[in-house]
C-alpha cells in the first residue's frame, strides 16, 4: 500500500474528496480541516493500492493539487487493515508490476544528475577497473562494475524518452558522456602515475590477458548481455525490487570498457582503445534500447488494465 498525504486548498476539498472516494483500491480516507499552514488548506490523508497509485496522482495532478498545494507518497511496509487488504483484491493488477511514473521520473532524475559524488563513484569504479585490467583479475573488474552508477542516467534516458521529458535526456546524457569522459581522463592520469612509481607498465598492458581479453573484444554476445541487464535493471527499478540492480551493474561492461580505453590511451594502443570504446557503446546502446522497450510495454499492458477494471464503488 502507498500512503498519500495531500495539502489542498479549501476551495477544491470537496473534489478531491469525491476522487478519493470514486478511486478503486483506496482505503482510509481522513480529513483534516484547516491543519495546513504553508501552503493553507486542508489535509487529506488516503492509503491506495500501489497499482491504483499511478493514476489516482496523475488525477491529482489534472487538479493542480500539485500547484496549489502538495502530493506527498510514502510506502507502507505494513498494514494491517481488512479495508487495505479489500482495496488491494479490488484494485486492477498485482502491486509487483505496478508502475509509479512520477516516482520513476523523480528517482532518475535524481540519479542523473552530474554531482561530484556521481563523478567520484564513476571515476573509482574506472581506476578500480584499470587496476583489474593491468593485473588481468577479474575480481577486481567485477568488483569495479558493482561500484559503478552509471545505470542511473541510463535509467533516466530511457525512462524520459517514454514521457517525452526532453530535459530529463539532456540532463541524463550530460551525466553519461561527461561522467564517463571525466572518469577516463581521472583514470588516464591514474594509470600514468602508477607507471612512474614502476607499479604499471606498457608490457602489462600489450601481454595476452585471458580472463580480462573480453573487455575490448566487442561481439554480438556483448550487445544481447547489455540488452537482458537492461530489462532486468528498468523491471527491478519499476517493481521497486532494487536487489536485482547488483546483479545488473556485474553483467554488463560499461565500467571495465572505459577503463580499458583510458589504459590503452595512455600506452598508445590505439586498437585496444577502439575495440573498448565499441565495446562501451555496445553496452551502452543495449540497456538504453532494453530499458525503453521495457517500459513502453509495461505501460501499454497498464493501459490495458486500466480499460477492464472494475467500476468503482464508494468504500468510505
Amino acid at each position: 500500500m502507498l500512503h498519500l498525504r495531500l495539502i489542498v486548498p479549501a476551495d477544491a476539498t470537496d473534489e478531491v474528496i469525491a476522487l478519493l472516494e470514486s478511486t478503486v483500491g483506496t482505503a482510509h480516507l481522513v480529513v483534516l480541516p484547516g491543519a495546513a499552514r504553508s501552503p493553507a488548506g486542508d489535509v487529506v490523508l488516503c492509503d491506495v493500492a500501489r497499482e491504483a497509485g499511478d493514476e489516482l496522482i496523475e488525477k491529482l495532478r489534472r487538479l493542480g493539487i500539485d500547484e496549489s498545494g502538495a502530493i506527498s507518497v510514502e510506502h507502507l511496509d505494513l498494514t494491517l487493515s481488512s479495508r487495505a487488504e479489500e482495496a488491494e483484491r479490488e484494485a486492477p493488477g498485482d502491486s509487483a508490476d505496478a508502475v509509479l511514473w512520477e516516482e520513476l521520473t523523480e528517482a532518475t532524475n535524481e540519479e542523473s544528475t552530474f554531482s561530484i559524488t556521481y563523478v567520484s563513484f564513476l571515476a573509482l569504479a574506472t581506476m578500480l577497473a584499470a587496476c583489474g585490467v593491468m593485473l588481468d583479475n577479474a575480481v577486481l573488474i567485477v568488483g569495479a562494475m558493482a561500484v559503478g552508477p552509471e545505470f542511473g542516467p541510463l535509467a533516466g534516458i530511457s525512462t524520459a524518452l517514454v514521457q517525452r521529458a526532453p530535459r530529463l535526456v539532456a540532463r541524463s546524457l550530460w551525466a553519461l558522456i561527461g561522467g564517463f569522459a571525466l572518469a577516463m581522463a581521472v583514470t588516464a592520469g591514474f594509470v600514468s602515475l602508477l607507471d612512474a612509481f614502476g607499479l604499471f607498465d606498457s608490457a602489462m598492458a600489450g601481454r595476452p590477458r585471458p580472463d580480462t581479453g573480453f573487455i575490448w573484444h566487442p561481439d554480438w554476445m556483448s550487445f544481447v548481455v547489455a540488452f537482458l541487464a537492461g530489462i532486468a535493471g528498468t523491471l527491478s527499478l519499476t517493481s521497486a525490487k532494487s536487489g536485482a540492480l547488483v546483479g545488473v551493474a556485474i553483467s554488463v561492461t560499461t565500467v571495465p570498457a572505459a577503463a580499458n580505453a583510458a589504459v590503452a590511451f595512455s600506452y598508445s594502443d590505439y586498437q585496444q582503445t577502439i575495440g573498448s570504446g565499441q565495446q562501451l557503446l555496445a553496452n551502452l546502446g543495449g540497456i538504453v534500447l532494453a530499458g525503453t522497450l521495457t517500459l513502453l510495454l509495461e505501460k501499454a499492458l497498464w493501459k490495458v488494465r486500466r480499460a477492464r477494471k472494475p467500476p468503482a464503488a464508494p468504500r468510505f
